[in-house]
């Protein structure tokens, strides 16, 4: 398989604080891969390190075949990001903000690029509406649209569904599934362990500035202690994985 993202000995530190301490991993194309790791562990330094807002100390990156420090004007044409918190103008409707992007990505015909991506969002009937109406779970549905915008091969999402109700962010995983399964690339960090365990096809655990588990759920239930068998084996959740995960990492 082709890879998306190469990183390999990536090193970050603030001043004396080192927050990334040799990371290594690949992510597929077409794929849907998530970072997990709890506040602080470095999740977003590496994301602003693969979307060339951020430069690392050392080791190496590469993102769609393009060196991140080298190359980052094309990194960035091949990539969209999406925040924690929706990028929109709460001023215009939702049909003049993609209308917007079309047009600051130099595209021949913005109108029927955000109607038709109105359309494929569930949009259309509030599209005329003011941003500033629009429920959390319409916005950031607007958010992921905008970042469709010039067909990017990859788009990061970082804890996109932070802060919605539990049916927005269903609506959510939804459009990450079928964009995954459009050939996108899906580069996903959350706070939501459930949502890695339904979304992602390769999960990485992020803890103290390094990866110390990386693999298919199946493969991290592998490293889970064996359930005991009384009447019905009960296989662990994604959660129980990471707390255990964590756990014995702290003991060493």
């Amino acid at each position: 398989m082709e890879k998306a993202i190469q990183v390999k000995g990536l090193q970050k530190s603030y001043k004396k604080l080192h927050v990334l301490k040799g990371v290594d991993f690949e992510v597929e194309k077409g794929s849907i891969f998530a970072l997990l790791g709890s506040n602080g562990a470095g999740k977003t330094t590496i994301v602003k390190i693969l979307t060339t807002l951020l430069k690392q100390d050392s080791g190496t990156a590469t993102v769609n075949g393009f060196d991140v420090g080298a190359k980052p004007d094309y990194v960035r044409q091949s990539i969209s990001l999406t925040g924690q918190f929706a990028a929109v103008d709460e001023i215009l409707t939702g049909r003049e903000n993609l209308i917007m992007i079309a047009k600051l990505r130099h595209l021949t015909n913005p109108r029927q690029v955000a109607d038709d991506l109105l359309n494929r969002f569930g949009l259309t009937e509030a599209s005329g509406r003011r941003v500033s109406t629009y429920s959390g779970g319409m916005r950031r549905r607007l958010d992921i649209a905008m970042s469709l915008i010039g067909k990017p091969q990859l788009i990061f999402l970082d804890e996109p569904t932070t802060g919605l109700d539990p049916e927005a962010r269903i609506e959510v995983w939804k459009i990450v599934k079928e964009l995954a399964n459009g050939g996108t690339t899906v580069f996903l960090t959350t706070q939501y362990l459930e949502e890695a365990e339904q979304l992602a096809d390769r999960i990485a655990i992020l803890h103290e500035g390094k990866i110390i588990a990386n693999g298919t759920l199946a493969e991290l239930k592998n490293l889970f202690p064996p359930a005991k068998v009384e009447y019905v084996e009960k296989q662990p959740t994604l959660e129980e994985i990471f707390l255990a995960i964590i756990g014995k990492k702290e003991e060493k």
